[in-house]
């Protein structure tokens, strides 16, 4: 693999094998002033990258290597970048471009951008597929590369970069802290992040789960009480309660979504983060009247929210709940099939990269 000309990576080449993954080359964008190539040492495994090889966000790009909870070591750093030197740790996450110029860009809602490129399986202007992290390298915009601090393993920092800041944003842009009442529901990937980090921010926070299972571990992540929401009349008690609940599940086209709105605070928020494959139920208007309550949804976060999450993380030593497994085609299979059932506590990270793309 003649770097920097060549990439190698772990590639779907058909979404009906999503489990066939088959290492090979692949040509990455070209170099610019402000681009970063980082050497890899690790990439979370995301619900995102299940839905999308498994065609259940629709068609992609093939072959795709997805990841984008990316962690490793800076090798090239272009002319004009200010942010990063060689030999700096690293992050990646789920978007990789944007145009830095637009309205959106200059609010810091660069995660909006209509010219966002996402770090696989998206076009850049000059054609090339970006390419995600079950590689050898990444090439990345410098306003899209993080500093990651000492304290903060790279297994651990690895699912930040997507899962961890897809919930950090909603919470602090709706004000979460003390004297809130936040609900998580889904206790998963996501969902086991935002009990983290809506009791650091100081909120009294609840799990809502249909896994009585997951009650110890929603309490040691956080939660002051575990719901289960399989349980008769489990909403009746909690009546305009919630300030606010993060929904983490990817299942909602299977849920009561009535029942959940019925436990939100006067004007409080049923905010999705979860994307399921499925539309959500249908609902009438008439839904939202009883507690003047309001549905929304986010994409990730910004720079500013990201470099704020790694430090209250590194302040805190907050450690997410990693499992780990060394990339190759079986790794990257049972993960990805692991995955898609929900069979991991709570997130996975693929590492072992030295030993499959050498130093």
């Amino acid at each position: 693999m003649p770097y920097p000309e060549m990439f190698e990576g772990y590639m779907i080449k058909d979404q009906s094998k999503w489990t066939e993954f088959e290492k090979q080359e692949f040509k990455p964008k070209k170099f610019e002033d402000r681009d970063i190539d980082i050497k890899i040492e690790c990439c979370g495994v995301c619900g995102s990258d299940v839905h999308t090889i498994t065609g259940g966000w629709g068609e992609c790009p093939l072959p795709i290597c997805v990841g984008h909870e990316v962690i490793g070591k800076a090798i090239k750093v272009g002319d004009k970048v200010t942010t990063v030197k060689v030999g700096d740790r690293v992050g990646v996450g789920a978007q990789i471009r944007a145009c830095l110029e637009c309205k959106l860009c200059k609010a810091d809602n660069e995660n909006y951008c209509p010219h966002m490129v996402d770090t696989y399986g998206a076009p850049y202007e000059d054609g090339t597929i970006a390419q995600g992290g079950y590689s050898s390298h990444i090439r990345a915009h410098e306003y899209f590369t993080f500093p990651i601090p000492d304290n903060i393993e790279s297994k651990d920092a690895g699912p930040m970069m997507c899962a961890g800041l897809t919930v950090w944003s909603p919470l602090v842009r709706a004000k979460v802290g003390p004297g809130k009442k936040v609900a998580i529901l889904g206790i998963g990937g996501l969902g086991h992040f935002g009990l983290l980090w809506a009791s650091a921010l100081g909120a009294e926070v609840y799990a809502l789960s249909h896994s009585a299972n997951k009650k110890d571990d929603a309490l040691k992540l956080g939660a002051k009480e575990f719901i289960c929401t399989k349980d008769k009349d489990w909403a009746k008690p909690l009546a305009f309660t919630f300030d606010f609940i993060l929904n983490s599940a990817d299942m909602t086209h299977e849920f009561n979504i009535q029942e959940y709105m019925s436990t939100l605070n006067v004007n409080g928020e049923f905010h999705n983060v979860g994307l399921p494959d499925k539309p959500l139920p249908q609902m009438m208007a008439q839904d939202f009247a009883p507690n003047g309550a309001k549905m929304g949804g986010s994409h990730i976060g910004n720079r500013p929210e990201m470099l704020a999450m790694l430090k209250l993380a590194s302040e805190k030593n907050i450690k997410p709940m990693i499992e780990t497994l060394d990339i190759s085609e079986k790794g990257c299979k049972e993960a990805v099939e692991r995955v898609k059932v929900n069979d991991v506590r709570y997130r996975f990270t693929l590492t072992g990269y030295e030993k499959v793309f050498g130093k």
